[in-house]
């Protein structure tokens, strides 16, 4: 490992999650599993993943913790919010992701996870009915009992440092209102005053967390982190911030795919994406407001990658519809059908069809440790701010808007990005181009 100026990561890591449901049991009960050698945590880019440093006779290739100094699993203690009261063994069962004998090895670890009472708002996510909440609590209430809770868990666990993740439910679309969301000051304000149109209980876990010193990551499509007030805070906390919404299943397949049709340039004329789900995120998105924010995360990404104007004869009025259906059958294993119609060779049409019976929790549980294990790199590497390199895990990249910057959603020139980061952080040369 190169000499660079990122402080070493020692002690321990703790990750507190906003939802202990089917994503964050998997995630906690994985880790656990791997850490006492009983599994192995595939689809984790920062404990598989292999990338080039140096070039010519100095070119090697190197796992993640081997360049930049990364969090050991052993190193991680793990707390939650829910707003039901199951502890991690509990909601493990519940969920049905996991077999039981893939959870008992870890049960008893899993039973000490209890949730702490979560900041909620019943009316943005009408479908959750859960006790364990903070009642009655105002916006300004919930910051500060946040702030406790992630103080008194630091203390208790005798953790260095502490990484804020959500993975919770989809809350209702929130518009971005310039006189509320532009500035912390006017942020505060409206939090001190109570305005519960404008304030999610999501930007009450963002704001604590980065008051407290830790790292945010949004993992669902609320508007949260992406709001100009955050950005701020995020610069006055020299905290890095990231989301936005855990990129599993379709969207992880059209941010690979949709650089297929662009490259070879074939045209588009639509393309339609359904999906049945059948866990509590599907539940809740059942909810017509709460599929909007989701919506909008989804349709995003294409736009970003097949461009009207850099191809106005392969890309201009194709039709993309996104659909999520509620189907309890299915429970945690989604799936999710892509129905495309390109046009090729004098404008003849053809059919592209994709049809990934995935499971959510199990694409989930491994970006959930990536975007923890580098949310805290970069935190140690003095990187603040909105963190594009991890743009690679999210479905709808945080980004400036109001500078109108274009989110880079092709994964590729995600996976570029994300690769020139670590040798970055490594003390090596970032060597590589977005094309």
């Amino acid at each position: 490992m190169k000499a660079t100026d990122v402080k070493p990561a020692e002690g321990k890591l703790g990750v507190l999650v906003v939802g202990l449901g089917a994503v964050t049991s998997t995630f906690m009960t994985g880790v656990l599993m791997a850490r006492k050698g009983l599994s192995k945590p595939v689809g984790s880019m920062t404990q598989y993943d292999k990338i080039r440093v140096g070039k010519g006779a100095d070119k090697k290739y190197l796992k993640y913790d081997e360049i930049a100094p990364i969090a050991k699993l052993d190193d991680i203690v793990f707390g939650a919010w829910d707003v039901y009261p199951a502890n991690a063994y509990e909601s493990a069962i519940n969920a049905e992701v996991l077999k039981e004998k893939d959870i008992n090895p870890v049960k008893d670890e899993l039973e000490a996870i209890k949730p702490m009472k979560a900041a909620f708002d019943h009316n943005y996510a009408k479908r959750l009915d859960g006790e364990n909440i903070m009642k009655d609590a105002t916006r300004w209430e919930m910051v500060e009992n946040l702030r406790k809770d992630i103080r008194e868990f630091k203390e208790k666990n005798g953790c260095d440092r502490v990484v804020v993740l959500w993975a919770a439910s989809t809350e209702v679309y929130v518009p971005v209102d310039e006189k509320i969301h532009s500035t912390v000051e006017s942020l505060e304000a409206a939090m001190k005053a109570d305005d519960k149109e404008h304030i999610a209980p999501s930007m009450c876990y963002a704001y604590a967390a980065l008051k407290e010193g830790a790292p945010f990551i949004m993992g669902a499509p609320n508007t949260t982190v992406d709001i100009p007030a955050m950005w701020e805070l995020a610069e006055q906390t020299k905290m890095p911030i990231s989301g936005k919404d855990f990129k599993t299943g379709q969207t992880l397949v059209k941010s690979g795919f949709a650089p297929i049709i662009g490259t070879r340039c074939l045209g588009l004329s639509g393309w339609f994406s359904t999906n049945i789900l059948g866990n509590r995120d599907g539940l809740v998105l059942d909810e017509p407001a709460n599929f909007r924010t989701k919506e909008v995360s989804k349709l995003s990404t294409l736009e970003s990658i097949l461009v009207p104007e850099e191809q106005p004869d392969l890309y201009t009025d194709y039709y993309h519809k996104v659909r999520i259906n509620y189907y309890p059958p299915r429970n945690d294993n989604k799936e999710g059908w892509d129905n495309i119609d390109i046009f090729g060779w004098m404008g003849y049409p053809m059919q592209i069809k994709i049809n990934f019976l995935c499971r959510d929790s199990i694409l989930a549980a491994p970006l959930c440790l990536d975007l923890v294990l580098l949310s805290d790199l970069a935190a140690r590497a003095g990187r603040f701010g909105i963190q594009r390199f991890l743009s690679f895990f999210l479905k709808s990249p945080m980004h400036d808007y109001t500078k109108n910057e274009v989110p880079v959603n092709h994964l590729f020139q995600q996976y570029v990005m994300l690769k020139n980061a670590i040798r970055e952080m490594g003390g090596y040369e970032a060597d590589e181009e977005i094309d």
